[in-house]
């Protein structure tokens, strides 16, 4: 009978994965949220969360001595309609523009 034991690096997995349960306390979003959040809710990187937030397309505060950004869920989610309403009317146009033709 042989028993496995974990390295540090499966520990550090375990370790990331009950993080990130606790991170959303059954399973909802806490009020304010980091960019690391945002970019993870999106499927896109920190950086390109950064730059929505510095366009002024999704709206954030900065807090703390650092300035380090959050982005409150209702913000998030408003953004979020912004963009389905946008796709929206562009698919609205591309028909438009196709039956003209």
């Amino acid at each position: 009978m042989s028993s496995k034991v974990k390295t540090s690096k499966e520990h550090q997995i375990v370790d990331n994965r009950i993080k990130q349960v606790r991170k959303w306390q059954n399973g909802v979003m806490p009020r304010f949220l980091t960019l690391a959040d945002v970019a993870e809710q999106l499927q896109i990187n920190s950086p390109q969360a950064y730059a929505l937030v510095r366009s002024g397309e999704l709206k954030a505060i900065q807090v703390g001595g650092r300035g380090q950004w959050r982005v409150e869920e209702t913000m998030l989610e408003q953004y979020i309609q912004e963009r389905y309403a946008e796709a929206s009317r562009m698919i609205e146009e591309a028909k438009a523009k196709s039956s003209h033709t």
